[in-house]
């Protein structure tokens, strides 16, 4: 087979959302950490808390439909809840077993960060969680997201909690999610590209 030029790169991967692919702002680009701007702090089992979520982005960049939380909940099964748990607190089953508990999903600090958080932390880790980006597509990435926020809401029916996406498209927001609804946008299938397969960061 012949070998490819230097400096190209293949068709499909390109990868020019940069919002997509890393859940960061423009401000947040060039730092390769994750959330290197962030402030940590450590709670009583030892874990890192992210108390500063400068240039991480705030919207969903796929549309929030029924379909991307379904796949988001049957994905979050498989890579999650071993150790979040099945609503985000924190108590899966490695937990019982005498692995130290992640935080919850469902306290302030997480329930206000931005998904960016989320994205950025499943790409690359933080604290003692490491890196999914082998494993779950950035477009599973963002249906995971999708799930913990439904998670969320679902333990705080009196609150809701941030779940706005941006049409790629047209930039406008197209979805909002609170305790009351669980999609007020179409339920259209999410759709999957060459630049959303593989475990390419």
């Amino acid at each position: 087979m012949r070998e490819l030029p230097e400096g190209t790169v293949p068709r499909g991967f390109l990868r020019e959302d940069k919002a997509f692919y890393t859940g960061k702002t423009d401000a947040g680009q060039n730092n390769a950490a994750p959330n290197p701007a962030a402030t940590p702090a450590t709670d009583a089992a030892g874990n890192t808390l992210v108390t500063d979520f400068s240039g991480l982005i705030s919207e969903f960049p796929v549309p929030v439909t029924e379909e991307l939380v379904d796949r988001g909940e049957q994905r979050y099964k498989v890579f999650c809840i071993v150790c979040h748990g099945p609503v985000g607190n924190g108590d899966g089953m490695i937990v019982k077993r005498g692995f130290s508990k992640p935080p919850t999903y469902n306290d302030d600090r997480l329930r206000n960060a931005p998904v960016g958080h989320f994205y950025d932390v499943i790409t690359n880790g933080q604290g003692k969680m490491n890196s999914y980006a082998s494993q779950v597509p950035p477009a599973d990435r963002w249906a995971i997201v999708a799930y913990i926020r439904t998670l969320q809401i679902s333990q705080n029916p009196n609150g809701s909690a941030q779940m706005t996406s941006t049409n790629r498209a047209t930039n406008s927001n197209t979805q909002t999610m609170t305790s009351d609804n669980r999609s007020n946008g179409s339920n259209t299938a999410v759709a999957t590209d060459a630049n959303t397969v593989g475990g390419v960061r």
